[in-house]
C-alpha cells in the first residue's frame, strides 16, 4: 500500500488529472464533506461488496476517509482481494479540512 498526502492529492485534482477517487466513509459522512469520491462503506470492503469498483484491480485508486483509517483498512484488504495499485490518504478528511 501506497500513501498519499492530502496536500499531494489536491495538487493532483487541481491539475484535472483523471483519477480513481473512493470514499470508504459512511453515507452521512459522504453527505457531509466529500472531494468527489465514490462512496464504498468500509462495511461493503469488509463484506466483499465491491462491484462498484471491481474494475478498478489494476489501476491506481486513492482510498480515503474521515482520519486515514478506515481507508487504510480498506487498502489492506482490497490488495488481498487483487487491487494493485492502492493509495491510503493520509490524515483523511480531517486534514484536508485543516490544510487545503
Amino acid at each position: 500500500m501506497q500513501t498519499i498526502t492530502v496536500e499531494a492529492l489536491k495538487e493532483i485534482l487541481d491539475a484535472g488529472e483523471k483519477i480513481n477517487l473512493v470514499d470508504v466513509r459512511e453515507p452521512h459522512e459522504h453527505v457531509e464533506f466529500n472531494i468527489g469520491g465514490l462512496l464504498l462503506p468500509l462495511g461493503n470492503v469488509q463484506s466483499m461488496q465491491i462491484d462498484d469498483i471491481e474494475e478498478l484491480k489494476n489501476q491506481k485508486v486513492y482510498f480515503y476517509c474521515r482520519s486515514g483509517n478506515r481507508s487504510g483498512q480498506a487498502c489492506l484488504l482490497l490488495e488481498t482481494m487483487g487491487f494493485t495499485d492502492v493509495v491510503n490518504v493520509t490524515g483523511g478528511m480531517l486534514a484536508w479540512k485543516e490544510k487545503c
